[in-house]
């Protein structure tokens, strides 16, 4: 278990940042990962008080405070009608209701963990991450980036027009997924983000717009990911889960629009 020898309430962003300067500090987000591990640090730096547990719905976006709980995003009708649903199908298997009440939204993409199914997800919509040092950059840019001490605020969503549809293949049900991946279409483009290969979500963008069997598409999507070998499957057999459920969520997609 992971132990700390001060705790702090940041009563500002500011305070919150220059504590986390310091490598033996740990901002603490819903602490669902990081109490399972096996270290000492010096300071646990709470964000809890900042006002960052909310979804906030415009005419353009939603905005999605860094503790937000993967629950909320579960249950929120505006991302549910917005987005066919997509959101509880990404959260529905991670561990369980009582896991997903804890765990925060900014802790699974800050992490840039290779399992997140919430990455995946949000890969394959119009999003954003909110930096208090960085400002506001593309999710897909900041997954490329190498982790520093910056604090994540917010994650914001474009409503741009996109429906979207996720999958993923699991070796039990409330197991680390085995391969995840996420589609949506705007504008005769595809975009296809897949997780777990087992390494960290990435994206790629397809024309759509001519016509093309869905399995000659998703056979391309697929092909533009590596994927690697752990416990939970061969990088060969990634590469056909992958396969398969693209082209399930294209027709899935197809049929959305009908």
């Amino acid at each position: 278990m992971i132990r700390f020898k001060n705790y702090v309430k940041a009563e500002s962003l500011e305070e919150a940042f220059a504590l986390n300067q310091k490598k033996s500090s740990v901002i603490g987000g819903g602490m669902m990962w990081l109490k399972v591990q096996s270290r000492v640090k010096m300071t646990l730096v709470d964000l809890s008080g900042l006002e960052l547990d909310g979804i906030e719905e415009t005419e353009d976006e939603f905005s999605i405070g860094a503790m937000c709980t993967l629950r909320q995003l579960e249950t929120h009708e505006g991302l549910d009608t917005c987005f066919s649903g997509v959101f509880k199908e990404c959260t529905r298997s991670i561990v369980g209701v009582q896991f997903r009440n804890g765990a925060t939204v900014g802790g699974s993409v800050f992490g840039r963990f290779g399992f997140s199914d919430i990455t995946t997800c949000l890969l394959a919509l119009d999003t954003y991450v909110e930096l208090y040092k960085g400002g506001i950059l593309p999710l897909e840019e900041f997954c490329r980036k190498k982790s520093d001490r910056d604090i994540l605020v917010r994650i914001h969503i474009k409503k741009d027009g996109r429906k979207a549809a996720y999958a993923s293949q699991r070796m039990a049900k409330t197991d680390f997924p085995v391969i995840a991946c996420c589609a949506s279409r705007k504008d005769g483009k595809l975009y296809v983000s897949v997780g777990a290969r087992p390494g960290k979500a990435e994206l790629v963008v397809l024309d759509g717009s001519q016509e093309c069997p869905k399995e000659e598409l998703a056979k391309r999507a697929s092909e533009g990911f590596s994927y690697g070998t752990n416990m939970r499957g061969s990088g060969e057999y990634r590469k056909h889960l992958a396969e398969i459920y693209i082209r399930r969520l294209f027709q899935g997609l197809d049929q959305e629009e009908e």
